[in-house]
């Protein structure tokens, strides 16, 4: 059967948040100078609230259908993976375009706490979407997310003024495989990428000794609903999930307006294409905030 796509629609569809209309309502979704500070001198700003409970309850049930891979909608993922693990003794869901299936999903991407926070970390700029991520390890085997650079990804889209939201559904955690940032690494230019999936520690290979001594990982642990921003420079990653409660949570990543392509290829599966050197939007890269616009 065929299933509506929401990503040609570029606006909420739903009543999940009440999107301000002064600035003075605006306000008070901007982050502290503390926090825009530690996002500069560490490369990460987080325990963010982003999310109520019922919001997080809502999400968790469209993300156990879209879990299954027989789900009528999951023929609009950029990406998707029942497992993207390398180790059969381990799981890591790991699928792109969710905004695209389901209605929560699609529309946690005009989250006011969440587009008043990009804009600033981006310089007060205009915020436009790059790709979402989902993110799932099962309880007692969920897999690792191996240490890398999201920008290492994306070279794909110049210049680099992009930014990345991680969102827990579940409580995060140690035992459960919650993500670890490498304070400061955001100053260490791009290094090669590793398999995403694959051994925890191979982008080890691609650093300095230096690199390797200020190898200092914290844990991020966080509660459902809340989230992190990160540099798209950072180093981060996450360990296996040997708890007996499972471990999820979905990703926003985004770019300040004006960013280009890079290539004539296409950017993601089943997107279409924007030639070299043309500004990333359409369908798939909708504008999801303009401070000017909001008079903040």
């Amino acid at each position: 059967m065929d299933y509506q796509d929401l990503s040609k629609i570029h606006t909420q569809i739903s009543d999940m948040f009440r999107w301000p209309e002064t600035p003075s309502q605006w306000k008070q979704y901007r982050l502290s100078p503390e926090q825009v500070n530690s996002y500069k001198e560490l490369g990460y700003a987080s325990d963010i609230k982003f999310l109520n409970g019922e919001q997080v309850d809502f999400l968790n049930e469209e993300l156990s259908g879209l879990i299954d891979p027989q789900h009528p909608g999951n023929s609009l993922f950029h990406e998707y993976n029942s497992n993207e693990s390398h180790d059969p003794n381990v799981v890591l869901f790991h699928a792109l375009g969710a905004w695209r299936v389901t209605t929560g999903f699609h529309d946690v991407l005009w989250n006011p706490a969440f587009v008043m926070a990009a804009s600033q970390l981006l310089g007060d700029k205009a915020v436009r979407f790059w790709h979402d991520q989902l993110f799932y390890k099962p309880a007692l085997h969920g897999g690792v997310v191996a240490w890398h650079q999201d920008y290492s990804y994306w070279t794909r889209t110049i210049p680099m003024h992009h930014l990345t939201c991680w969102v827990g559904l579940d409580d995060a955690t140690i035992n459960n495989g919650c993500l670890y940032y490498v304070p400061g690494s955001h100053r260490w230019g791009l290094l090669d990428k590793p398999d995403l999936a694959g051994d925890m520690d191979g982008l080890m290979q691609y650093l300095t000794d230096q690199q390797k001594e200020e190898f200092l990982p914290v844990p991020i642990e966080l509660k459902r609903g809340h989230g992190t921003f990160h540099h798209p420079l950072l180093v981060h990653g996450s360990y296996e999930n040997r708890s007996k409660r499972m471990r999820r949570a979905f990703v926003l990543n985004v770019f300040s307006d004006g960013t280009l392509s890079d290539t004539d290829n296409e950017l993601m599966q089943g997107a279409t294409p924007i030639p070299k050197g043309q500004k990333m939007s359409g369908q798939f890269h909708p504008l999801l905030f303009d401070p000017s616009l909001a008079g903040v």
